[in-house]
């Protein structure tokens, strides 16, 4: 038998936590910053006290001596701001950390690096110069977490001393030992040589707005780079993927990858591909840009403080072209035979907004149809219920108005219709879980001046208990631009509302609140399905519930129906790739007209293990109310109780499904034993976060 003896770090933080111990009732030792997505959420305080999980990168000072000699004064702290030691002997935890310098030339807009490397590929034999991190250079302390760092690369003789200079560093503290993860950081810092004021910086996009859809966005490995400022001091027009001659300059490789699949290239068979470090092989050409690709402002966003935050609408080849990549700007072909040969001339006709939508301007090309300033628009409201009980036709007064409020008549609708469901709990009680009633032709509909009373041909069922739903959904149709060479029809809805009701005089119990929209629509922008007519969760969930699935829709030779219970669903679309690759299963659900939509290769933009990207008040904390099980022909439990439903969308092996079977009794599911809020395997510590 071995005995793996215990490191030093094991020995001193036993004894720092009897110390910690025995004075905790003297003194109250300060709480470290911890998220509850981190692992260290869910460690011994004490030992959370002690270690300080966390990095904090940041540039104090730059200084260029007369041979070109560059250094820094980096400092390294905790997220309170104490002190950490690069070696990890004085704090626990080694720090890692690499260099960037790179300037802005006079009259352009982005970098070039000084700190470069030679790049050869072994496919093409191509030579790259690239951008990338200092090597060479030497790392001093000169006081507690604060180190210079001298660059072994020099400034050549003639650089310009009033230019744009930017010193990018990055790195990660290991704290893996103590079971607490790997901790990003980076920063960046902009000075004058000459010791002006910086007045150009390179500031398009900020990292929280990428993080809207990636969560925790970090890339090349736990290297530490993880903002935009850093990415862009080496994804600039300088550096090109040597084995695919593809550019990675930030405009023209983000670009493509968010458009993905959209790509003319892609469409005729091309794939986009860029091969990263140790040709790992990157193909972007299957990603789905979660929004119309034409949503520029999703990524482009008002107000959140970049100082180019409108540099979208000043045109260029590199940026449009990356996007519309059937266009040959030297011979003109794609671009109404007029060849391009510069940038100068571009916002002569692609200025920023024209006089109307869908032209050649910049907004006007980009504009989504059902977001037309030319559309009336359309509002719902749900005013009351009548003979709501078990047993009996409900009748529902409802308002149709425009977007200035004016009243709408029902045959200015395209489509309307009303759905009955119930109960909240779990929306079970129909033979699909709901019933709808189409009312676009206005039979049955009595009232006027945008104000109508409906009642349901369908009864409330007997017996019934609980709390019932109707929602309302519908869409209106207009042809815009008549007459012009842009005449078009454009469907839009508007966003659902839904009423509760008691159908057996208890207490009105709404749905639950599991998810929000606004979340949705990070990612999203405007979450719209089904033809226009659905665009809020609770319409979504009195439809995709426990016991319906898309058997209406599936060939019979496609054999047993999907299920398209939400919980089981959403987790599985998003789980999309990642989820297929691991476990070998797909997952495909036919739709209106008999559509095949298969999600197995729909590619999550951030950490699957952040819950609450989309959950709100820790919704997917056990145990959960619902108690109608998920009937799933498809799936290794044919019949999934409600918490087994969530979770084996995505852990989908034989054993895990076998673990649910044996915690499952006729009493109920037991999952909150041991996953609930407080226990060791919860939900919240099952899936932090490896690396912050």
């Amino acid at each position: 038998m071995f005995v793996r003896k215990p490191s030093a770090w094991a020995i001193r933080i036993l004894a720092v936590l009897v110390v910690v111990v025995a004075s905790v009732a003297l003194v109250s030792a300060p709480k470290a910053v911890v998220d509850t997505n981190q692992k260290a959420a869910y460690a011994d305080p004490n030992l959370v006290n002690f270690v300080r999980p966390g990095l904090v990168y940041s540039i104090l000072s730059a200084q260029v001596a007369s041979d070109g000699t560059v250094t820094a004064r980096v400092k390294i702290t905790d997220p309170k701001g104490l002190p950490l030691d690069r070696a990890g002997i004085e704090t626990p935890g080694a720090v890692s950390g690499s260099l960037i310098l790179a300037y802005i030339p006079k009259g352009q807009t982005q970098y070039t690096a000084y700190t470069t490397r030679s790049a050869t590929s072994p496919i093409t034999n191509r030579t790259a110069i690239q951008a990338g991190a200092d090597s060479g250079g030497v790392w001093t302390q000169v006081a507690p977490g604060e180190y210079t760092y001298r660059f072994g690369t020099k400034l050549p003789a003639n650089y310009d001393r009033t230019a744009t200079h930017s010193i990018g560093v990055y790195g990660n503290r290991n704290l893996t030992e103590f079971e607490m993860g790997t901790y990003l950081s980076d920063a960046v810092y902009n000075f004058v040589p000459d010791g002006s004021k910086v007045t150009v910086t390179r500031d398009v996009i900020k990292t929280a707005t990428c993080n809207k859809c990636h969560n925790n966005l970090y890339l090349h490995g736990t290297s530490g780079r993880k903002s935009m400022e850093m990415c862009v001091l080496c994804h600039q027009p300088q550096t090109i993927d040597p084995d695919t001659g593809n550019s990675v300059d930030m405009p023209v490789m983000i670009h493509k990858i968010h458009a993905g699949e959209h790509l003319p290239s892609v469409a005729a068979g091309k794939p986009y591909v860029i091969i990263g470090y140790a040709q790992s092989v990157q193909d972007f050409s299957n990603v789905a840009f979660p929004s119309d690709v034409r949503s520029c402002r999703t990524c482009h966003e008002s107000g959140k403080g970049a100082a180019q935050q409108d540099a979208w609408l000043k045109p260029n080849r590199a940026a449009c072209g990356a996007c519309h990549d059937d266009v040959n700007f030297a011979t003109g072909e794609g671009h109404v035979n007029l060849p391009q040969v510069s940038d100068n001339q571009c916002a002569t006709c692609h200025i920023p907004q024209g006089e109307l939508e869908f032209d050649a301007s910049i907004k006007g090309a980009h504009t989504i149809p059902r977001e037309s300033a030319m559309l009336g628009g359309l509002q719902y409201e749900l005013l009351k219920v009548e003979n709501g009980s078990a047993g009996q036709k409900p009748t529902v007064t409802f308002s149709l108005k425009d977007k200035s409020g004016a009243p709408l008549a029902i045959n200015q609708m395209q489509r309307l219709a009303l759905v009955l469901s119930g109960p909240t709990t779990d929306y079970s009680a129909f033979t699909t879980g709901y019933v709808s009633e189409d009312i676009s032709s206005g039979q049955g509909v009595q009232g006027a001046n945008g104000v109508f009373t409906y009642t349901f041909n369908n009864a409330i069922p007997a017996g019934a208990k609980g709390s019932f739903t109707i929602h309302i959904e519908g869409r209106r149709e207009v042809k815009v631009l008549e007459g012009t060479k842009k005449e078009q029809t454009i469907r839009y809805g508007a966003p659902n509302k839904a009423i509760h009701f008691s159908v057996d005089g208890s207490r009105l119990e709404p749905r639950r609140k599991v998810v929000d929209i606004a979340k949705c629509n990070a990612c999203h922008t405007q979450l719209v399905l089904h033809g226009e007519n659905r665009s809020a969760i609770e319409a979504c969930v009195t439809c995709h519930n426990p016991i319906e699935n898309d058997k209406s829709r599936r060939p019979a030779a496609e054999g047993a129906p999907e299920t398209i219970d939400f919980r089981f669903m959403i987790h599985r679309i998003h789980g999309g790739e990642q989820v297929s690759e691991e476990y070998g299963t797909g997952i495909v659900i036919y739709g209106y007209g008999g559509s095949k939509n298969d999600f197995s290769e729909v590619r999550y933009p951030g950490g699957l293990n952040n819950c609450n990207m989309c959950h709100v008040n820790n919704s997917q904390n056990l145990p959960i109310k619902a108690v109608v099980p998920v009937q799933a022909p498809r799936q290794i439990l044919t019949t999934m109780q409600p918490t087994a439903a969530a979770c084996l969308a995505c852990h989908q092996s034989r054993s895990a499904a076998s673990h649910a079977v044996a915690n499952t009794t006729a009493v109920g599911e037991s999952c909150a034993v041991c996953h609930g809020a407080t226990s060791d395997f919860s939900v919240g510590k099952a899936h932090a976060a490896p690396v912050q």
